[in-house]
């Protein structure tokens, strides 16, 4: 049994870019976990444990339940109750009414319909990084327009409106953007939606009235801030996970000459890659939480009610118990059952979509540019680890003939290992 005598914060500082940190490796599948605001909560690391958790319906999203586990700054504030159609952080039966609305729209049958936009969005980036010339960052120029193309595609965003979205959350994305940005930003994406809802509500959507929210809008169920709120949650979810995924994939697929077999046109070899990575990067990595409603045993400890639980999904995902030798990144494993995506009723909306957008994505990326490299050593790429879906903020990439100073090895190997 653990108490509070033994809760630590938790650890967030990575031994490399691409494994979990280690002192919340060495910790046991459930343990006491200290939260800056002073709640004695949990945070759980084993794969059965996290699995359970996310699959027992005593455990609660609600924002207004979690407590943060890391940014002290901001550990007091207690979040309102999330705001009409901002289902990610609601329970049934709000939840499930939000969910049956939009599964159709996220389904295998409209992901294949969506895979002739995702490989003309895919080749048009192709085409423009190439046209720009090496070296070139792979995160502005190709791993966060594809997926937020694709995502507006699906939503029945006008191209019109596509490029100011795509704009806007760029800046979203950009550690770099001082906060006065990031809310004009994330304005200028409401104001979008907002306008967009007011059209289809007019009869007067356009050519992309099939689209989700169009879809939305004539079932009659939804309210504006509703039909709203669910346009900024799909827009923010429907590509940040993809993008950092996208972005941190080619990263480690550039790094090690052990790991260089890369996703291929073969459906079978470039599926397993794709989970392979997911399994191994597990980008979402300390905000995916739960709240006990009622007092829980798991792993032979209680939960109280009102006691927080962390995820360590990237850690549940190298419990050596459930992937045989899980810190080798080996791209013919079947990675199939990982929690990348979580797991329950909660489990990530836009898995297939997803799944599609890096199968497709990483394949054609490594097809046009079999020569790719880091354009800088790789422990000057600067990654995310404070956030919570990790990543890299950018990714200096090059092709063709190196130039003068610069080998295609110059990442410092010594550094991610």
């Amino acid at each position: 049994m653990t108490d509070g005598r033994t809760a630590r914060p938790l650890e967030t500082d990575r031994p490399t870019p691409f494994d979990p940190p280690a002192e919340l490796r060495r910790r046991p599948p459930l343990s006491r976990l200290a939260y800056p605001d002073g709640h004695l909560g949990w945070v759980a690391t084993g794969y059965a444990v996290t699995r359970a958790i996310l699959a027992d319906p005593r455990f609660s999203t609600r924002r207004e339940l979690l407590h943060q586990p890391v940014g002290r700054e901001r550990a007091h504030e207690r979040p309102a109750p999330a705001e009409p159609g901002i289902f990610p952080h609601m329970d049934p039966p709000e939840h499930t009414r939000y969910r049956r609305l939009l599964s159709r729209h996220f389904g295998p049958r409209r992901v294949a319909e969506l895979t002739p936009a995702i490989r003309r969005y895919t080749e048009r980036a192709l085409d423009a990084m190439a046209a720009g010339g090496s070296p070139a960052d792979l995160v502005t120029s190709f791993a966060v327009p594809v997926p937020a193309l694709v995502i507006c595609e699906l939503l029945g965003v006008p191209a019109e409106d596509r490029h100011a979205i795509q704009a806007a959350t760029a800046v979203m994305n950009d550690l770099d953007s001082t906060p006065e940005r990031a809310v004009e930003a994330v304005m200028s994406i409401t104001g979008t939606v907002r306008g967009l809802i007011g059209r289809l509500r007019r009869g007067a959507g356009g050519p992309d009235e099939e689209g989700l929210l169009a879809h939305a809008v004539a079932t009659g169920d939804l309210t504006d801030e509703e039909l709203t709120n669910l346009g900024m949650v799909l827009l923010a979810t429907g590509h940040l996970p993809t993008s950092s995924m996208l972005a941190l994939g080619t990263f480690v697929l550039l790094t090690d000459e052990t790991r260089r077999t890369r996703p291929s046109e073969d459906a079978d070899v470039a599926e397993r890659a794709v989970e392979e990575l997911l399994r191994y990067l597990s980008i979402l990595q300390f905000d995916v939480r739960r709240t006990a409603l009622a007092d829980v045993e798991i792993d032979g400890q209680v939960i109280a009610a009102g006691e927080t639980v962390v995820l360590a999904l990237p850690v549940a995902n190298r419990d050596p118990e459930r992937f045989p030798h899980p810190d080798d990144l080996d791209l013919g494993r079947p990675a199939t059952g990982h929690l990348a995506f979580g797991h329950g009723i909660h489990q990530c909306l836009g898995q297939h979509l997803a799944r599609a957008e890096l199968r497709i994505a990483l394949t054609a990326l490594f097809d046009r540019l079999p020569d790719l490299r880091l354009a800088v050593p790789a422990a000057e790429v600067p990654t995310r680890e404070r956030s919570a879906v990790y990543g890299v903020d950018r990714l200096p990439v090059a092709w063709g003939t190196p130039s003068a100073g610069h080998s295609a090895r110059d990442a410092d190997e010594a550094a991610i290992r």
